[in-house]
Protein backbone atom coordinates (compact mmCIF):
# COMPACT_ATOMS: atom_id res chain seq x y z
CA UNK A 1 0.00 0.00 0.00
CA UNK A 2 1.44 3.50 -1.12
CA UNK A 3 2.22 5.84 2.34
CA UNK A 4 -0.30 8.61 0.81
CA UNK A 5 -3.17 5.51 0.67
CA UNK A 6 -2.08 4.18 3.92
CA UNK A 7 -2.02 8.10 5.67
CA UNK A 8 -5.71 8.63 4.87
CA UNK A 9 -6.53 5.01 6.35
CA UNK A 10 -5.47 6.22 9.35
CA UNK A 11 -7.97 7.70 9.31
CA UNK A 12 -11.02 5.06 9.24
CA UNK A 13 -12.14 3.36 12.20
CA UNK A 14 -11.42 -0.39 11.28
CA UNK A 15 -7.63 0.62 10.45
CA UNK A 16 -7.46 3.07 13.50
CA UNK A 17 -7.98 0.47 15.85
CA UNK A 18 -5.04 -1.50 14.27
CA UNK A 19 -2.43 0.92 13.92
CA UNK A 20 0.79 0.47 14.90
CA UNK A 21 2.87 2.58 17.79
CA UNK A 22 4.65 4.24 15.32
CA UNK A 23 1.84 5.01 13.16
CA UNK A 24 -0.03 6.26 15.94
CA UNK A 25 3.33 8.43 17.15
CA UNK A 26 2.97 9.79 13.66
CA UNK A 27 -0.58 11.22 14.16
CA UNK A 28 0.35 12.76 17.73
CA UNK A 29 3.48 14.58 16.29
CA UNK A 30 1.25 16.04 13.59
CA UNK A 31 -1.20 17.06 16.14
CA UNK A 32 -3.67 14.36 15.66
CA UNK A 33 -5.41 11.94 18.24
CA UNK A 34 -7.42 9.59 18.87
CA UNK A 35 -10.87 11.52 19.66
CA UNK A 36 -11.73 10.08 23.28
CA UNK A 37 -12.71 13.25 25.01
CA UNK A 38 -16.29 12.30 24.86
CA UNK A 39 -15.45 8.40 25.51
CA UNK A 40 -13.26 9.71 28.70
CA UNK A 41 -16.51 11.88 29.84
CA UNK A 42 -18.69 8.79 30.13
CA UNK A 43 -15.90 6.77 32.68
CA UNK A 44 -18.57 6.87 35.96
CA UNK A 45 -15.78 7.98 38.40
CA UNK A 46 -14.38 10.86 36.25
CA UNK A 47 -17.76 12.16 34.87
CA UNK A 48 -19.11 12.29 38.78
CA UNK A 49 -15.73 14.02 39.59
CA UNK A 50 -16.50 16.77 36.81
CA UNK A 51 -20.41 16.84 38.16
CA UNK A 52 -19.13 17.68 42.30
CA UNK A 53 -17.06 20.39 40.97
CA UNK A 54 -19.01 22.15 38.48
CA UNK A 55 -21.72 22.10 40.38
CA UNK A 56 -20.56 22.90 43.71
CA UNK A 57 -19.18 26.42 41.78
CA UNK A 58 -22.44 26.98 40.65
CA UNK A 59 -24.54 26.55 43.20
CA UNK A 60 -22.30 29.11 45.41
CA UNK A 61 -23.71 32.86 45.30
CA UNK A 62 -20.94 35.43 43.42
CA UNK A 63 -21.20 38.86 46.29
CA UNK A 64 -19.59 42.09 45.78
CA UNK A 65 -18.03 43.55 48.81
CA UNK A 66 -15.47 46.70 49.80
CA UNK A 67 -13.11 46.73 52.43
CA UNK A 68 -13.86 49.89 54.72
CA UNK A 69 -12.38 51.27 58.07
CA UNK A 70 -15.31 49.65 60.01
CA UNK A 71 -14.85 46.28 58.33
CA UNK A 72 -16.01 44.46 55.40
CA UNK A 73 -19.35 45.70 53.94
CA UNK A 74 -21.98 44.77 51.21
CA UNK A 75 -21.02 47.10 47.98
CA UNK A 76 -23.59 48.40 46.43
CA UNK A 77 -24.66 47.05 42.89
CA UNK A 78 -23.32 48.21 39.85
CA UNK A 79 -23.71 46.69 36.02
CA UNK A 80 -20.49 44.23 36.01
CA UNK A 81 -22.00 42.39 39.59
CA UNK A 82 -25.13 42.20 38.27
CA UNK A 83 -23.98 40.54 34.70
CA UNK A 84 -21.75 37.74 36.77
CA UNK A 85 -24.71 37.10 39.64
CA UNK A 86 -27.51 37.22 37.16
CA UNK A 87 -26.66 36.47 33.38
CA UNK A 88 -23.62 36.84 32.09
CA UNK A 89 -24.78 36.76 28.86
CA UNK A 90 -28.28 36.76 26.65
CA UNK A 91 -27.99 32.88 26.79
CA UNK A 92 -27.05 31.51 30.18
CA UNK A 93 -27.88 32.29 33.49
CA UNK A 94 -25.41 32.68 36.24
CA UNK A 95 -25.69 28.78 38.19
CA UNK A 96 -25.25 27.65 33.92
CA UNK A 97 -22.53 29.84 33.42
CA UNK A 98 -19.88 29.23 36.35
CA UNK A 99 -21.18 25.63 36.07
CA UNK A 100 -20.17 25.43 32.32
CA UNK A 101 -16.75 27.22 32.90
CA UNK A 102 -15.68 24.38 35.81
CA UNK A 103 -16.40 21.91 33.21
CA UNK A 104 -14.42 23.07 30.94
CA UNK A 105 -11.63 24.29 33.36
CA UNK A 106 -11.89 20.62 35.26
CA UNK A 107 -11.84 18.30 32.25
CA UNK A 108 -9.08 20.82 29.98
CA UNK A 109 -6.90 22.15 32.58
CA UNK A 110 -8.01 25.89 31.67
CA UNK A 111 -10.86 27.66 31.29
CA UNK A 112 -10.94 30.83 28.99
CA UNK A 113 -14.09 34.15 28.78
CA UNK A 114 -13.91 36.56 26.80
CA UNK A 115 -14.99 39.98 28.56
CA UNK A 116 -16.66 42.30 25.55
CA UNK A 117 -16.74 45.39 26.27
CA UNK A 118 -18.27 48.44 24.53
CA UNK A 119 -15.88 51.40 25.39
CA UNK A 120 -15.18 50.58 29.12
CA UNK A 121 -18.80 48.89 29.77
CA UNK A 122 -19.01 45.61 29.79
CA UNK A 123 -21.63 43.96 27.72
CA UNK A 124 -21.15 40.67 28.61
CA UNK A 125 -19.46 37.06 29.06
CA UNK A 126 -18.50 34.90 26.29
CA UNK A 127 -17.25 31.16 27.64
CA UNK A 128 -14.84 30.47 24.87
CA UNK A 129 -14.44 26.58 24.02
CA UNK A 130 -10.77 25.83 25.60
CA UNK A 131 -9.82 23.37 22.83
CA UNK A 132 -9.73 25.86 20.64
CA UNK A 133 -7.72 28.30 22.60
CA UNK A 134 -4.03 28.24 22.85
CA UNK A 135 -2.03 31.07 24.29
CA UNK A 136 0.80 33.22 23.09
CA UNK A 137 3.45 35.18 24.66
CA UNK A 138 4.55 37.69 22.37
CA UNK A 139 8.53 38.11 23.33
CA UNK A 140 9.48 40.22 20.57
CA UNK A 141 6.71 42.72 20.85
CA UNK A 142 4.93 42.25 17.60
CA UNK A 143 1.74 43.31 18.87
CA UNK A 144 2.99 46.25 20.96
CA UNK A 145 4.71 45.46 24.57
CA UNK A 146 7.06 43.40 24.70
CA UNK A 147 6.19 39.82 26.65
CA UNK A 148 2.69 40.44 27.27
CA UNK A 149 0.51 37.33 27.01
CA UNK A 150 -2.72 36.76 24.33
CA UNK A 151 -5.33 34.43 23.59
CA UNK A 152 -5.48 33.19 19.77
CA UNK A 153 -8.91 31.96 19.68
CA UNK A 154 -9.90 29.50 16.46
CA UNK A 155 -13.79 29.81 15.86
CA UNK A 156 -14.01 26.16 13.90
CA UNK A 157 -17.88 26.79 13.00
CA UNK A 158 -16.48 30.42 11.14
CA UNK A 159 -12.60 29.44 10.32
CA UNK A 160 -11.74 32.62 11.36
CA UNK A 161 -8.82 33.35 14.18
CA UNK A 162 -8.97 36.14 17.17
CA UNK A 163 -6.23 37.31 19.42
CA UNK A 164 -7.15 39.15 22.02
CA UNK A 165 -4.70 40.96 24.71
CA UNK A 166 -4.71 38.90 28.51
CA UNK A 167 -6.65 41.89 29.88
CA UNK A 168 -9.96 41.27 28.18
CA UNK A 169 -9.79 37.42 28.71
CA UNK A 170 -10.70 35.55 32.32
CA UNK A 171 -8.63 32.46 32.51
CA UNK A 172 -8.73 29.94 35.30
CA UNK A 173 -6.39 27.22 35.36
CA UNK A 174 -5.87 23.65 37.44
CA UNK A 175 -3.96 23.28 40.51
CA UNK A 176 -1.66 21.31 38.04
CA UNK A 177 0.40 23.71 36.21
CA UNK A 178 4.15 24.03 35.92
CA UNK A 179 4.74 27.16 34.32
CA UNK A 180 1.98 29.41 36.14
CA UNK A 181 0.46 30.39 33.03
CA UNK A 182 -1.16 27.33 31.81
CA UNK A 183 -2.72 24.38 34.08
CA UNK A 184 -2.46 20.80 33.43
CA UNK A 185 -5.63 18.58 32.70
CA UNK A 186 -6.29 15.58 35.22
CA UNK A 187 -7.25 13.50 32.26
CA UNK A 188 -4.10 14.08 30.87
CA UNK A 189 -1.83 13.40 33.99
CA UNK A 190 -3.09 10.62 35.11
CA UNK A 191 -4.46 8.94 31.71
CA UNK A 192 -3.26 5.62 32.39
CA UNK A 193 -6.11 5.71 35.50
CA UNK A 194 -8.86 7.49 33.53
CA UNK A 195 -8.42 5.27 30.38
CA UNK A 196 -8.23 2.04 32.33
CA UNK A 197 -11.00 2.81 34.45
CA UNK A 198 -12.79 3.53 30.97
CA UNK A 199 -11.75 0.04 29.61
CA UNK A 200 -13.25 -1.63 32.46
CA UNK A 201 -16.53 -0.05 31.99
CA UNK A 202 -16.42 -1.12 28.46
CA UNK A 203 -15.29 -4.57 29.70
CA UNK A 204 -18.38 -4.94 32.05
CA UNK A 205 -20.84 -3.31 29.60
CA UNK A 206 -19.87 -6.56 27.06
CA UNK A 207 -20.60 -8.74 29.41
CA UNK A 208 -24.05 -7.39 29.71
CA UNK A 209 -24.77 -7.70 26.65
CA UNK A 210 -23.40 -10.85 25.93
CA UNK A 211 -25.79 -12.24 28.60
CA UNK A 212 -22.87 -12.12 30.99
CA UNK A 213 -21.09 -15.00 29.16
CA UNK A 214 -17.45 -15.21 28.28
CA UNK A 215 -15.74 -16.02 25.32
CA UNK A 216 -16.09 -19.65 24.30
CA UNK A 217 -14.59 -22.32 22.25
CA UNK A 218 -15.95 -24.42 19.71
CA UNK A 219 -15.19 -27.75 18.79
CA UNK A 220 -15.86 -29.58 15.72
CA UNK A 221 -14.31 -31.96 13.26
CA UNK A 222 -13.65 -31.06 9.42
CA UNK A 223 -12.42 -27.99 7.58
CA UNK A 224 -14.23 -24.91 6.87
CA UNK A 225 -13.23 -22.33 5.08
CA UNK A 226 -13.43 -18.86 6.84
CA UNK A 227 -16.97 -17.76 5.50
CA UNK A 228 -18.79 -21.22 6.36
CA UNK A 229 -16.70 -20.71 9.05
CA UNK A 230 -17.64 -16.83 10.52
CA UNK A 231 -21.60 -18.01 9.42
CA UNK A 232 -21.66 -20.81 11.96
CA UNK A 233 -20.27 -18.50 14.53
CA UNK A 234 -22.60 -16.14 13.73
CA UNK A 235 -25.59 -18.73 14.41
CA UNK A 236 -24.47 -19.74 17.80
CA UNK A 237 -23.64 -16.13 18.57
CA UNK A 238 -27.24 -15.53 17.82
CA UNK A 239 -28.58 -18.06 20.13
CA UNK A 240 -25.97 -17.51 22.61
CA UNK A 241 -25.12 -13.26 23.12
CA UNK A 242 -27.67 -10.62 24.95
CA UNK A 243 -29.10 -10.24 27.70
CA UNK A 244 -32.65 -11.56 26.15
CA UNK A 245 -31.19 -15.24 25.97
CA UNK A 246 -29.82 -15.60 28.90
CA UNK A 247 -31.17 -18.88 30.40
CA UNK A 248 -32.26 -20.00 27.21
CA UNK A 249 -31.09 -23.26 25.40
CA UNK A 250 -28.21 -22.95 22.59
CA UNK A 251 -28.50 -25.92 19.47
CA UNK A 252 -25.34 -27.12 18.92
CA UNK A 253 -24.69 -29.37 15.45
CA UNK A 254 -23.99 -32.89 16.11
CA UNK A 255 -20.16 -33.74 16.29
CA UNK A 256 -19.77 -30.40 17.52
CA UNK A 257 -19.22 -29.31 21.36
CA UNK A 258 -19.12 -25.77 22.70
CA UNK A 259 -16.99 -25.12 25.94
CA UNK A 260 -17.30 -21.44 27.45
CA UNK A 261 -14.07 -20.39 29.10
CA UNK A 262 -13.95 -20.16 32.97
CA UNK A 263 -14.41 -16.50 34.26
CA UNK A 264 -14.37 -14.90 37.25
CA UNK A 265 -14.43 -11.37 38.40
CA UNK A 266 -13.85 -11.92 41.83
CA UNK A 267 -10.34 -14.25 41.08
CA UNK A 268 -9.18 -11.29 38.99
CA UNK A 269 -10.00 -8.89 41.71
CA UNK A 270 -11.90 -7.39 39.54
CA UNK A 271 -14.16 -4.88 40.95
CA UNK A 272 -11.34 -4.69 43.83
CA UNK A 273 -9.12 -2.86 41.18
CA UNK A 274 -11.91 -0.83 39.67
CA UNK A 275 -12.88 0.99 43.43
CA UNK A 276 -8.73 1.77 43.28
CA UNK A 277 -8.78 3.18 40.58
CA UNK A 278 -12.02 5.05 41.23
CA UNK A 279 -10.32 6.45 44.06
CA UNK A 280 -6.82 7.79 42.15
CA UNK A 281 -9.09 9.37 40.21
CA UNK A 282 -10.77 11.47 42.41
CA UNK A 283 -8.20 11.52 45.04
CA UNK A 284 -6.42 13.57 41.85
CA UNK A 285 -9.70 15.75 41.94
CA UNK A 286 -9.87 16.52 45.33
CA UNK A 287 -13.02 14.63 45.81
CA UNK A 288 -13.42 12.78 48.78
CA UNK A 289 -14.76 8.92 48.88
CA UNK A 290 -18.71 9.44 49.52
CA UNK A 291 -18.87 12.03 47.22
CA UNK A 292 -18.13 8.98 44.56
CA UNK A 293 -20.67 7.07 46.52
CA UNK A 294 -18.37 5.25 48.24
CA UNK A 295 -19.84 4.67 51.85
CA UNK A 296 -17.40 1.87 53.45
CA UNK A 297 -15.86 4.34 55.59
CA UNK A 298 -18.66 6.64 56.13
CA UNK A 299 -21.11 7.76 58.86
CA UNK A 300 -23.72 9.90 59.63
CA UNK A 301 -21.49 11.79 62.43
CA UNK A 302 -18.45 12.65 59.86
CA UNK A 303 -20.79 13.52 56.76
CA UNK A 304 -20.63 17.26 58.07
CA UNK A 305 -16.57 16.83 58.99
CA UNK A 306 -16.09 15.36 55.47
CA UNK A 307 -17.75 18.47 53.78
CA UNK A 308 -15.69 20.87 55.63
CA UNK A 309 -12.44 19.09 54.76
CA UNK A 310 -14.07 19.45 50.85
CA UNK A 311 -14.42 23.04 51.38
CA UNK A 312 -11.10 23.48 53.03
CA UNK A 313 -9.16 21.25 51.24
CA UNK A 314 -10.49 21.24 47.27
CA UNK A 315 -12.93 24.34 46.60
CA UNK A 316 -11.01 27.04 48.85
CA UNK A 317 -7.92 26.95 46.71
CA UNK A 318 -10.37 27.25 43.28
CA UNK A 319 -12.70 29.60 44.46
CA UNK A 320 -9.94 31.95 46.14
CA UNK A 321 -8.36 31.42 42.48
CA UNK A 322 -12.04 32.58 40.86
CA UNK A 323 -12.07 35.51 43.36
CA UNK A 324 -8.57 36.70 42.03
CA UNK A 325 -8.87 36.60 38.99
CA UNK A 326 -12.63 38.27 38.68
CA UNK A 327 -11.82 41.05 40.84
CA UNK A 328 -8.57 42.02 38.86
CA UNK A 329 -9.75 41.77 35.45
CA UNK A 330 -13.37 42.94 36.12
CA UNK A 331 -12.63 46.19 38.62
CA UNK A 332 -11.48 49.31 37.70
CA UNK A 333 -7.98 50.14 39.44
CA UNK A 334 -9.50 53.05 41.58
CA UNK A 335 -12.54 50.07 42.70
CA UNK A 336 -9.52 47.76 43.89
CA UNK A 337 -8.20 50.45 46.05
CA UNK A 338 -11.35 51.59 47.38
CA UNK A 339 -11.46 48.36 48.86
CA UNK A 340 -14.12 46.25 46.58
CA UNK A 341 -13.70 42.76 45.67
CA UNK A 342 -15.80 39.65 44.68
CA UNK A 343 -16.36 36.73 46.73
CA UNK A 344 -17.98 33.53 46.54
CA UNK A 345 -20.73 32.64 49.60
CA UNK A 346 -18.84 29.64 51.01
CA UNK A 347 -21.69 28.94 53.28
CA UNK A 348 -24.06 27.75 50.81
CA UNK A 349 -21.97 24.14 50.98
CA UNK A 350 -21.88 24.30 54.56
CA UNK A 351 -26.05 24.86 55.38
CA UNK A 352 -26.63 22.47 58.39
CA UNK A 353 -30.52 21.16 59.57
CA UNK A 354 -32.48 23.41 60.67
CA UNK A 355 -31.89 22.76 64.60
CA UNK A 356 -28.06 23.28 64.34
CA UNK A 357 -28.47 26.56 62.11
CA UNK A 358 -30.89 27.91 65.09
CA UNK A 359 -28.49 26.76 67.57
CA UNK A 360 -25.63 29.01 65.89
CA UNK A 361 -27.83 31.89 65.09
CA UNK A 362 -28.96 31.72 68.82
CA UNK A 363 -25.31 32.15 70.06
CA UNK A 364 -24.82 34.70 68.01
CA UNK A 365 -26.96 37.03 68.64
CA UNK A 366 -26.78 36.06 72.51
CA UNK A 367 -23.39 36.95 73.01
CA UNK A 368 -23.64 40.70 71.03
CA UNK A 369 -22.07 39.24 67.48
CA UNK A 370 -25.15 39.49 65.46
CA UNK A 371 -28.23 41.74 66.10
CA UNK A 372 -31.44 39.90 65.54
CA UNK A 373 -31.82 41.96 62.39
CA UNK A 374 -28.64 40.59 60.98
CA UNK A 375 -29.84 37.19 61.84
CA UNK A 376 -32.97 37.63 60.82
CA UNK A 377 -31.63 38.63 57.10
CA UNK A 378 -29.73 35.27 57.63
CA UNK A 379 -32.97 33.33 58.02
CA UNK A 380 -34.19 35.49 54.63
CA UNK A 381 -36.42 36.73 57.21
CA UNK A 382 -37.39 41.09 56.75
CA UNK A 383 -35.95 43.34 59.68
CA UNK A 384 -37.98 44.93 62.34
CA UNK A 385 -37.47 47.95 63.86
CA UNK A 386 -35.92 48.21 67.16
CA UNK A 387 -33.46 45.19 66.15
CA UNK A 388 -30.29 47.10 65.49
CA UNK A 389 -28.94 46.98 69.14
CA UNK A 390 -26.56 44.22 69.73
CA UNK A 391 -27.59 42.50 73.06
CA UNK A 392 -25.72 39.87 75.41
CA UNK A 393 -26.09 38.57 78.73
CA UNK A 394 -26.51 40.63 81.19
CA UNK A 395 -24.05 38.68 83.50
CA UNK A 396 -21.48 39.28 81.59
CA UNK A 397 -18.32 42.00 83.34
CA UNK A 398 -15.17 43.42 82.16
CA UNK A 399 -12.18 40.96 83.22
CA UNK A 400 -11.08 44.45 85.27
CA UNK A 401 -14.74 44.13 87.25
CA UNK A 402 -14.38 40.91 88.51
CA UNK A 403 -14.98 40.28 91.88
CA UNK A 404 -16.61 43.83 92.51
CA UNK A 405 -19.85 42.36 92.90
CA UNK A 406 -18.61 41.05 96.21
CA UNK A 407 -17.37 43.90 97.67
CA UNK A 408 -19.54 45.74 101.18
CA UNK A 409 -21.02 49.04 100.57
CA UNK A 410 -18.74 51.69 100.67
CA UNK A 411 -15.34 49.03 101.19
CA UNK A 412 -12.33 49.80 99.49
CA UNK A 413 -10.14 47.36 98.17
CA UNK A 414 -7.01 48.19 98.03
CA UNK A 415 -5.41 47.08 94.67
Amino acid sequence: MRILDRFKNMFTKEVKNELSAEEKNLLRILGITENIEEDIKAEVTYFTCLKVLSENLGKLPLKLYQETDKGIVKAKNNNVYNLLRLRPNPYMNATTFWTTVEMNRSHYGNAYVYCNYKGTKLQDLWIMPSDQVRIMCDNAGYFGKKDKIWYVYNDTKTGKEYTIHADNVLHFKTSHTLNGIEGLAVKDILQSSVEGGLESQKFMNNLYKNGMTATSVLQYTGDLDEKAKARLIRGIESFANGSSNAGKIIPIPLGMQLTPLNLKLTDSQFFDLKKYNALQIAGAFGIKPTFINDYDKSSYSNSEAEQLSFLINTLQHMLKQYEEEISYKLLSTREINQGYFFKFNEGAVLRTDAKTQAEVVTKYVNNGIYTPNEARLLLNMTVIEGADILMCNGNYIPVQQVGNQYRKEGEIIEE
